[in-house]
């Protein structure tokens, strides 16, 4: 990416995933879609692996608001039950955001991603709150496991088709995708954040 637009100080910086035309991508499997991401980078060891974290947003309600979506086309935001991105952070430089379904660059300036496609809480009604769960690469790939059974109705019907490849899975689970989009603290792997404390712990803004 070179700069932040017209005027902008040029900065060199080579992502740490491949353009977003060359990724693997299933529409609504976003968790699986990130799953290859942090594959991708392990594979290609450009980046270490520790600088990645998988980011599953949701709340308890599981209803939560994000702008700048493919999905909706225009200035409102759309209402996911959960939403996972991918969060490359290097030390002493800009943190990106990786997602595959939004209309902003790819990767994305951490700073611009929250202004853009998060905003901020002071506006939202309490139960569309966003929770953030970050989870360290190397623990996704690791722990992650999804049947997809989810993404079947009561008649076992895909509502989305699902992806090519086979279910992802380890040698303890083949489903455990609900302890993931949890934001219960207690339950499942990584760290829970509110919106103002995922913003404090990453963004390279003072706050």
């Amino acid at each position: 990416m070179e700069g932040d637009g017209p005027g902008a100080p040029a900065v060199c910086y080579q992502p740490a995933c491949p353009a977003r035309d060359a990724c693997v991508y299933s529409s609504c499997y976003c968790e699986e879609n990130i799953w290859k991401l942090c594959e991708y980078i392990k594979t290609h060891n450009q980046y270490p692996l520790e600088e990645c974290y998988a980011v599953f947003i949701s709340n308890e309600r599981k209803m939560i608001p994000i702008w700048k979506q493919q999905a909706r086309p225009g200035n409102g935001p759309v209402i996911w039950d959960y939403h996972v991105v991918l969060l490359h952070v290097s030390s002493g430089e800009q943190s990106f955001i990786y997602d595959l379904d939004t209309v902003l660059p790819f990767p994305c300036p951490f700073d611009t991603y929250v202004e853009d496609a998060l905003k901020t809480d002071n506006d939202i009604h309490p139960q569309f709150r966003r929770k953030f769960r970050v989870i360290r690469a190397d623990s996704y790939l690791k722990n992650f496991a999804s049947d997809r059974s989810h993404m079947k109705d009561s008649s076992g019907n895909w509502r989305e088709p699902p992806p090519p490849y086979p279910c992802i899975e380890t040698e303890d689970s083949k489903m455990n995708l609900d302890d993931f989009i949890s934001m219960d603290p207690e339950v499942g792997w990584g760290a829970v954040y509110t919106l103002s404390e995922f913003v404090h712990r990453f963004s390279s803004k003072n706050y």
